[in-house]
């Protein structure tokens, strides 16, 4: 008992560490961004600002020519939302025909289709750019939302989840005369709501979060997201001119994910366990 116990709290003090490591940067970016830029350049490293300061974040919303960056987080806030609901209806749809559905050569499809999507992203930048230019979707938020729809990785989550699920309840509803649609969207949807919402989650910051391939796409500043954005004030404000401006861009750019993770963490660990949506 003893032993478990010095054990547990070896465990929490550790946790305790990693977190103030990785929370640590974040906090100072927050901090500076309420720093005046004379104390940015002039005084040593500091945790807090010896005067706090909002000028920064005026002068951001007020910029809506050259750096329009609520019009980047409203651009970023479309595609993510409109990219996370087509993601959760395809990835669904998907995982029921791999999981509920029988048909010829059905494991292997999608086994070779999960082998496939191992490969980097990286590789289909070129080809990628080709139909997207081919498409006219250059500068359009369709360049964001359309690719990606099918990850495997979240078509392999739902799957599995869907495979801890009796297939009991499959037959009771065809023999009540239930067709394939219904038992889809009327029993198996509401029990894989965990896991649909922390593919939802992933998918969601994954759009927020991308970087390189916005950067290939967007030229417009208008329609640019907020990744995109903030590359763009790195030649704005960096160079240590507006370093404050620049860090609370990037604090305003992180709010919506920390509050999504804030309300969907209990999610997670409903879709650890893939018989969470099966009452008894």
């Amino acid at each position: 008992m003893k032993t478990g116990k010095i054990t547990k709290w070896l465990s929490y003090l550790f946790l305790i560490i990693l977190s103030i490591i990785w929370m640590f940067p974040i906090v100072f970016g927050i901090t500076t961004s309420f720093r005046s830029q004379t104390e940015v350049v002039s005084v040593g490293f500091r945790l807090l600002p010896v005067d706090w300061v909002v000028e920064n974040y005026i002068a951001i919303l007020e910029n809506t020519s050259t750096a329009p960056i609520l019009r980047w987080l409203g651009n970023s806030l479309f595609i993510a939302i409109s990219h996370t609901i087509l993601v959760i209806l395809v990835i669904s749809v998907t995982a029921y025909g791999y999981s509920r559905l029988r048909f010829k050569h059905r494991d292997a499809i999608f086994f070779t289709l999960l082998g496939i999507s191992m490969f980097p992203g990286v590789v289909n930048l070129i080809p990628s750019y080709k139909i997207i230019e081919t498409l006219g979707w250059v500068n359009s938020p369709l360049a964001m939302i359309i690719p990606g729809l099918s990850g495997m990785g979240n078509i392999f989550l739902v799957r599995q989840f869907m495979k801890g699920i009796p297939r009991e309840f499959d037959e009771s509803a065809r023999i009540d005369g239930a067709s394939e649609f219904v038992i889809y969207s009327k029993i198996i949807m509401p029990m894989i709501k965990p896991v649909l919402i922390v593919c939802g989650l992933f998918s969601f910051t994954g759009s927020w979060n991308d970087f390189l391939w916005p950067v290939i796409v967007f030229n417009d500043v208008q329609k640019m997201p907020i990744t995109a954005g903030l590359l763009l004030l790195q030649d704005i404000y960096g160079n240590y001119r507006l370093i404050g401006q620049l860090m609370g861009s990037a604090f305003l750019a992180i709010i919506p994910t920390m509050l999504l993770f804030i309300f969907a963490q209990k999610y997670f660990v409903q879709s650890i366990n893939l018989n969470a949506g099966v009452k008894g």
